[in-house]
């Protein structure tokens, strides 16, 4: 053999016996281990198939020993712990399902070497070797829990390791005048291995969705509460440029209005205009990137106050008739009650007043087809309390296609004004709907007596 052949025969035996080093580390790291991996309880029948497991070992572990003693001519004091090592593998595999194969193998090892002898000397004829009937039951057992809790791969090398011990022990050892059950055994252990495989990825299928159902729905109430903060920044923001504009126009007029004002005055309030027209520059900004994702050029307008309609005035409660009036052509039955001395409000809260007031009209419309709706406006001296309450419905309502997340969007403006909220089922199958709101922004110094801090309400 030339030089370049041994280098090439040295080259190829050491990337051989890498490899097999490899494949003896994978199947130590796979199969030598005694760690634990127990079996979950049944979410319905709770301990049920842990119990009837171990009936059955119980059965597996006489069985064993009867047919040892009886039919394979083994004495008691050798059948019995290899009885009880088959049925309590089928007990271990619940926890442990590595070291229950180990075992279970080992068993069927020292049964099957202990009855050969016997065979060769002709003391048990025709018996089933090298698997008993026990034998095939428990160690199908122990290798479905094994294939329901490891990965296919460790199952996989656990039923190839069994079909390779079978088939040195029953072709290459041999035995004479038995019934051979290698053949029937190797099949149905594969049988097991493929239904576990099967029910486990189905399992972790099904446990997969689950999770991402799970989490499709939390991004999907974030997004939307994500949204309705943006529709509430964009109104308010309309509301803030009108004051900052007021603001900046009286600063500007205010030095006129005063005969012979000092120098310090005219600076202050040359002053307040350029922070005023500085601050409106810097909302504008904001709103313009908060619409950009509303109609662009070009496209039509909504009517005013309306989503579409990015650069429309937001509506306050003075509109509030002409909204209950687009419900009464909807063919609905509103009644309106306002209680108190009728007041200005701050933009804010009439704006979150109407919306509130829009949201739930469209509620009682969409999940409460023909009932009555009542709208209550009640001022008080420290804010303002909206109440919309709808009766029981006529009829079943329709498919609803939207995202039903209205009342996120009531108690996000409630909250923004430091004000109460509840909502729930009211008098057969109603609803109702009560919020308050109060006039004056919540004081952020713990422990202040604020009016709206006594009131009582849940969001």
């Amino acid at each position: 053999m030339s030089r370049l052949g041994r280098v090439t025969d040295t080259g190829v035996g050491r990337a051989l016996r890498a490899r097999v080093e490899g494949w003896l580390r994978v199947l130590r790291d796979d199969l030598w281990t005694i760690r634990a991996d127990p079996m979950p309880a049944s979410t319905w029948l709770r301990w049920l198939p842990h119990g009837l497991v171990c009936l059955a070992a119980f059965g597996v572990t006489f069985g064993a020993v009867g047919q040892l003693v009886d039919n394979g001519g083994v004495g008691p004091q050798i059948a019995f712990p290899l009885g009880l090592a088959q049925g309590g593998a089928m007990v271990l595999a619940l926890w442990r399902p590595i070291s229950a194969w180990w075992l279970s193998t080992a068993a069927m090892l020292l049964g099957a070497l202990e009855v050969r002898r016997h065979l060769l000397a002709g003391g048990a004829p025709d018996f089933t070797w090298p698997w008993t009937s026990a034998g095939i039951i428990g160690h199908m057992a122990v290798l479905l829990l094994l294939a329901l809790r490891v990965r296919t791969r460790v199952s996989v090398e656990a039923l190839a390791l069994t079909m390779l011990l079978t088939y040195v022990v029953q072709g290459l050892l041999g035995a004479a005048g038995y019934s051979s059950t290698g053949v029937l055994a190797v099949t149905l252990f594969a049988v097991v291995v493929v239904l576990g495989t099967a029910l486990r990825g189905r399992r972790e299928a099904r446990a997969e969705l689950v999770e991402q159902t799970t989490l499709t729905a939390e991004e999907r109430t974030r997004r939307t509460l994500l949204e309705e903060r943006s529709r509430i920044a964009r109104e308010l923001h309309d509301v803030v440029a009108h004051h900052m504009s007021v603001i900046s126009i009286q600063a500007q007029v205010a030095p006129h209005l005063v005969e012979n004002p000092p120098d310090e005055l005219r600076e202050n309030l040359a002053g307040i205009r350029q922070n005023a027209l500085e601050a409106l520059i810097e909302l504008r900004r904001v709103l313009g990137v908060l619409r950009s994702e509303h109609t662009g050029p070009g496209e039509p307008f909504g009517q005013a106050g309306d989503e579409t309609t990015p650069h429309a005035p937001q509506p306050t409660l003075d509109r509030l008739d002409a909204l209950v009036e687009n419900t009464r052509a909807a063919g609905r039955e509103v009644v309106t009650h306002i209680q108190g001395e009728r007041r200005p409000l701050p933009p804010g809260v009439e704006l979150s007043a109407y919306r509130i007031v829009q949201e739930a009209l469209s509620n009682a419309l969409r999940h409460a087809p023909g009932a009555r709706i009542t709208v209550r406006l009640t001022y008080e001296p420290d804010g303002l309390e909206v109440e919309v309450v709808n009766g029981r419905p006529t009829g079943p309502p329709p498919p609803s296609t939207g995202a039903g997340h209205g009342l996120l969007g009531m108690r996000e403006r409630v909250a923004m004004l430091g004000g109460t909220m509840t909502a729930h089922l009211w008098h057969w199958d109603g609803f109702k709907v009560t919020a308050f709101l109060p006039d004056t922004p919540p004081a952020d110094t713990p422990g202040t007596d604020h009016p709206t801090a006594r009131r009582k309400g849940t969001s």
